[in-house]
């Protein structure tokens, strides 16, 4: 009988063996195998933002799932961001990066058009100027791919631009955006079925980053802490979050700061100035690792006028952070649940805006029962899925 029992004990251990066995080299055929296509990715102007971001992480992972992998762009400061396997295109000297993206778009162009003279069998995924990449494609008859993290009705209110997007997109072999919302508005505008695939939210590396050590930028533990992420431009509406703090000065005890870069800073700091907020909000520049100083904070607030699907929020909900964004109209509402994963109030309304950040500032149970919501929802941004997803649509274009 022990005999049996240990015979039976060895078959068991051997049919583990072998599952696992098959298991391992299911995985391996997965991740082995590399598409012998050859792809470019056009961005000509690349920034310290959301987009870029997915950009970094996107062509890096296919990099490594696809013969060849180029990189259009004018911004030659970028080219380190990118690993060693992709092929960098851009002009020689730094000086273009300091050009707005029309004349980064032009020179852009040129190098797109030199790269499929010198091959045509390729793929091009553009992820901006996405009207100046199909047509180029279409003149010399290349499949593009588009990838758009916004509706361009929702920024633009030029009617002969609205009427091009309207005519071109469609002529994409396939359009990607990254919200249902957006795909929504493109089925109804543009008659377009366009693929959603959401940002690839990688979790385990925004915990990690967020440990590393860094100074404290609350001064007052006892204070309600708020931070606001993001470029200092008009669509980011940053007089929205500071016309909303200065209503709180006389109601609750807070500490804010603002973290990023660009052309309004002179504008924000006078605003800071003039209406007497020194003493409750600080400037920090722009950071490459933000997570450490996210985590500080009790609050997240985001004012956009528009957005695609905003990463900062995505970050922030991985973080634990209570997130009163505005009801932009795409991204934060998606991201939010409707507003069962955090507070959402009416763009550009700041009386809405300071009047929540009061209300959640003494609720804390509500905060956490919103973050807990909100966590329970954050697989759908799964990193290696939506990731996985890129790779499929550009390997099924014949």
């Amino acid at each position: 009988m022990i005999y049996n029992i240990s015979l039976t004990i060895k078959k068991l251990l051997m049919l583990i063996m072998i599952n696992s066995l098959l298991i391992n080299l299911m995985f391996l055929n997965e991740n082995s195998y590399m598409s012998q296509k050859k792809i470019i990715l056009f961005i000509p102007s690349i920034e310290k933002g959301g987009a870029e971001k997915n950009l970094f992480i996107i062509s890096n992972y296919l990099s490594n799932r696809f013969k060849q992998l180029t990189v259009i762009s004018a911004t030659k400061k970028a080219k380190k961001s990118f690993n060693r396997r992709i092929e960098f295109l851009c002009p020689d000297s730094e000086i273009w990066d300091i050009f707005g993206r029309g004349i980064k778009t032009f020179i852009s162009i040129f190098f797109l058009i030199k790269k499929i003279l010198q091959d045509r069998k390729i793929l091009v995924l553009s992820f901006q100027s996405n009207i100046y990449a199909i047509t180029i494609c279409k003149i010399f008859s290349i499949n593009v791919i588009t990838r758009s993290n916004s509706f361009p009705d929702d920024w633009s209110n030029n009617n002969i631009k609205k009427s091009i997007f309207k005519k071109i997109l469609p002529l994409a072999k396939k359009n990607i955006v990254n919200s249902i919302e957006i795909r929504k508005k493109f089925k109804l505008a543009y008659k377009i079925n366009a693929k959603c695939i959401y940002n690839p939210l990688n979790r385990k590396e925004i915990i990690k980053l967020s440990k590393k050590k860094t100074k404290n930028i609350f001064l007052n533990k006892n204070f309600l802490k708020i931070i606001h992420v993001g470029r200092f431009s008009e669509e980011k509406d940053h007089i929205t979050f500071l016309n909303a703090l200065t209503l709180l000065k006389e109601k609750i005890k807070f500490e804010a700061v603002i973290m990023g870069r660009g052309h309004l800073k002179k504008k924000i700091y006078q605003f800071i100035e003039t209406n007497k907020l020194k003493k409750n909000v600080r400037i920090l520049d722009y950071k490459k690792n933000p997570y450490p100083y996210i985590k500080q904070a009790d609050f997240l607030v985001l004012t956009s006028l528009h957005e695609g699907l905003p990463n900062i929020l995505l970050e922030a909900v991985v973080l634990s952070k209570f997130i009163i964004s505005s009801n932009c109209p795409t991204g934060p509402k998606e991201i939010l649940n409707n507003g069962k994963g955090g507070e959402l109030f009416k763009v550009g309304n700041y009386k809405d805006l300071a009047k929540k950040i009061i209300f959640y500032s003494k609720n804390n149970k509500k905060r956490k029962e919103k973050i807990k919501f909100a966590l329970s929802k954050v697989n759908r941004f799964d990193y290696e899925r939506n990731l996985r997803e890129y790779f499929d649509v550009l390997d099924n274009i014949d």
